[in-house]
């Protein structure tokens, strides 16, 4: 017999069928309620509310599970490359060789952005925040490929729209950072993979040749490949939101671009290596800053320690921390005076009881931040990067809503404001 729940109301009892996912998380349906007792939940910032099925990513915070399509994140980001994972995000399965081969030689072919783009970088202020850019031209895509905003795209159309988007956004992105610093763009190169490509563009000069480090490469493919993918975060959830109003799959990402513009969501990093440089600057006493963060009485707080989601460590962390000391061996900052304290507090966080007991262990966010900053990545390019790295998830979520044709997306409220009142002429109003 099937599970569910009684909920009982002004004396009338109501069946609510309980649903099971493949990873045994249950949920009650309450799809019904509102047209079966005139009642709606409500939950604040959706904490506990399923807002759709899906088969992409699974998370388990409790036990610091995180798992894309079935297969660890673990193994992955040993043996993956974030090309492959993209293809496993966007279309369920591991690709063959030549699947692989196929998906990366087409993203390859579509990485020039119309030259009409270019045009576009010269209307921004030059202080512009480069994720106020790349939110900007990602959305304008779909005015270059207005076809995109048909609610009828067959498999062929969004596929080319997919590979689009996964090729253009490095462009976009490297040429986002070159304006801002005023250097020439770099258009990509096709003999390159799609990490090595993205660093050329970021970080060549026409008038010398630029070396490409194995080691950064490799650390930026787990990179991105670690952030890939969260399940239903604040993004994510508005990804799928925008898209379910048949919204084209650039609006629907530039969207989520700005949900994780958020310094809530997609800045956490950047306030790493912020709050390192300002312990810097201010000596590198990390105990002070340590005891000022176990002061309930002190507003100051350790960025890139603990996790909303994941309660006893972040599975991504561990894998992130042996790529950076990889990447800062080989860049030769093993002395650096920000890796110095951001290893004693890494140390503190993981023995002092104070940090132990309340689970505020060393974060993804922790370790990413420092590699981008010892590559040479600005801070204010960090949520840029993250955006990069969680593009195949937003895809692969905007498709498996648009292939399990879910229905607009329309949250409803409780109203806590005035009753119904007559309108009251302008000379007879009080202040």
């Amino acid at each position: 017999m099937a599970e569910s729940a009684e909920l009982t109301l002004n004396g009338q009892s109501y069946t609510l069928p309980v649903i099971e996912g493949t990873e045994h998380e249950k949920a009650f349906d309450i799809s019904k309620l509102r047209d079966q007792t005139g009642y709606i939940t409500l939950d604040p910032g959706y904490k506990n509310t399923g807002a759709c099925k899906s088969a992409i990513t699974f998370l388990n915070g409790e036990e610091g599970i995180l798992r894309y399509r079935g297969y660890p994140i673990e193994q992955l980001a040993e043996k993956s490359s974030f090309i492959e994972v993209a293809y496993l995000l966007i279309y369920g399965k591991l690709p063959t060789q030549d699947e692989l081969k196929n998906f990366s030689s087409q993203i390859t072919q579509h990485t020039l952005v119309h030259e009409d783009v270019r045009k576009i970088f010269d209307g921004f202020p030059t202080a512009a925040h480069p994720m106020a850019i790349l939110s900007s031209l990602i959305c304008s895509l779909t005015a270059f490929y207005p076809e995109s905003v048909s609610p009828d795209l067959s498999k062929e159309e969004i596929d080319l729209n997919v590979i689009r988007l996964m090729a253009k956004i490095s462009t976009i992105a490297a040429w986002t950072y070159k304006n801002n610093m005023g250097h020439p763009l770099n258009y990509p190169r096709n003999d390159l993979d799609y990490c090595s490509n993205f660093l050329y563009m970021m970080f060549s000069f026409p008038t010398e040749k630029y070396e490409i480090n194995p080691v950064v490469v490799q650390a930026l493919n787990k990179l991105l490949i670690l952030h890939a993918d969260h399940e239903q975060n604040c993004s994510t959830s508005t990804v799928r939101l925008v898209g379910s109003a048949n919204a084209s799959l650039y609006g629907s990402v530039s969207a989520g671009i700005n949900a994780l513009w958020g310094p809530l969501h997609g800045g956490a990093n950047q306030e790493v290596v912020e709050m390192l440089e300002s312990i810097q600057r201010d000596g590198g006493d990390t105990q002070k800053w340590i005891d000022k963060a176990k002061d309930k009485d002190d507003s100051f707080r350790l960025m890139g320690f603990g996790h909303r989601v994941y309660k006893n460590f972040d599975p991504r962390a561990t894998i992130i921390k042996k790529a950076a000391d990889d990447v800062l061996k080989a860049l030769g900052l093993e002395d650096s005076p920000l890796l110095k304290i951001a290893k004693e507090l890494e140390q503190a966080a993981l023995t002092d009881e104070y940090f132990v007991q309340r689970k505020l262990y060393p974060n993804v966010d922790f370790y990413s931040g420092i590699i981008y900053k010892a590559i040479g990545i600005p801070t204010e390019m960090f949520t840029v990067m993250f955006a990069l790295g969680r593009l195949p998830g937003w895809i692969a979520q905007w498709k498996e809503m648009r292939t399990n044709k879910e229905p607009i997306g329309r949250p409803r409220q409780i109203y806590v404001g005035e009753t119904e009142r007559d309108y009251v002429a302008i000379d007879q109003r009080t202040a």
